[in-house]
């Protein structure tokens, strides 16, 4: 195995380690901006894609935290209209909202894929070193309009609800396309959570609304994937009232372009290598759904990052690590009771 794990080499804090987040959202992420008609084969892809994923990772001995939204987690229509939140977001964009629409969905996997997946949670949770963190329970926005703190919290505890049916206690926290507050962090410590995706810091992928995405900052995101604009971006994580914040590195975009794919490589290796070196931590992210076109080509080359992370774990100590675990050893090292 590949794997240098956490029982072989202790708390080190001068080990570099690589984390792995994934949004798992099926067609809960997208529904505002896509229909199945046109994005269907994506999320069904995706579905296909999870289980050699998997593969992949218990072959490697890959940690990672699957960010889920409450909605698939449910087994159908009936759970769902048995578990929505007690206060419901009133974004001004009622686009953003999903609750008008979970009538029109179907009443279990068995019959709408694109929006039920419990039976890949089931997957996961069989699979070792994988951690099923939350991803909210509507996929909530918390930057829009609307999206007020009082109704996170209710959206927090209908996701904890599914979650409890399950046997799940839920401590890693990725937000819906990466807008929080600190009033939304101070939420989630009140709810139990001792992880959360920070995002870069750097101004192209700060916290922003929607409508505060420009063309600037997103072409600057663009060429930060082939180029070293941001730099490696593998800081240690980063521990405030019981709460770790684990700091995105970089999100991997699916394969587009074959002739750019090396120079998209070394960009990753590069930051990577630079974690394993300063005890640092890189964070690498995507949402299955990226992998749902081109599916060998985007395994591939995921194969070719953990090929990379194989090396640094020979010769730096670097380890695999979930988002719970990086929490629990900050927590702990720093005079904390970790959630376990």
């Amino acid at each position: 195995k590949q794997y240098v794990g956490l029982k072989r080499w202790g708390c080190m804090s001068a080990t570099g380690s690589f984390v792995i987040s994934l949004d798992f959202e099926l067609m809960w992420g997208v529904r505002d901006k896509r229909t199945i008609g046109d994005y269907g084969r994506n999320i069904l892809g995706g579905r296909k894609a999870i289980p050699a994923m998997l593969a992949l990772f218990q072959e490697r001995g890959i940690a990672c935290t699957w960010a889920t939204v409450g909605l698939l987690m449910c087994d159908s229509r009936d759970e769902i209209l048995a578990t929505l939140p007690t206060r419901k977001p009133d974004y001004r964009d009622r686009a953003l909202s999903p609750y008008d629409g979970v009538s029109a969905i179907g009443r279990s996997e068995d019959d709408d894929p694109y929006h039920y997946g419990a039976s890949l949670v089931d997957r996961i949770r069989q699979t070792p070193l994988q951690e099923i963190g939350t991803h909210t329970f509507s996929h909530f926005y918390c930057l829009e309009e609307g999206g007020d703190v009082d109704a996170f919290r209710a959206d927090l505890a209908a996701v904890r609800t599914v979650a409890k049916r399950r046997g799940l206690a839920l401590t890693s926290m990725v937000f819906p396309r990466n807008q929080y507050t600190e009033d939304h962090l101070n939420a989630c410590r009140e709810q139990g959570i001792t992880a959360f995706r920070g995002n870069e810091d750097v101004w192209f992928h700060a916290a922003r609304a929607g409508n505060g995405q420009t063309a600037l900052m997103r072409g600057f995101r663009l060429a930060d994937t082939y180029l070293p604009i941001a730099g490696a971006l593998a800081p240690k994580p980063a521990h405030s009232a019981g709460l770790v914040n684990i700091a995105s590195s970089r999100f991997l975009r699916p394969f587009a372009m074959p002739r750019l794919e090396p120079v998209r490589l070394r960009r990753i290796t590069a930051a990577m290598t630079e974690a394993a070196q300063t005890g640092g931590v890189f964070h690498l992210w995507w949402h299955p759904h990226n992998f749902g076109l081109n599916s060998e080509d985007n395994l591939a080359f995921l194969s070719r990052i953990l090929d990379h992370f194989g090396e640094l774990s020979r010769r730096h100590r670097m380890r695999s690590m979930n988002m719970g675990q990086i929490a629990a050893e900050t927590i702990d090292g720093s005079g904390g009771a970790a959630h376990q």
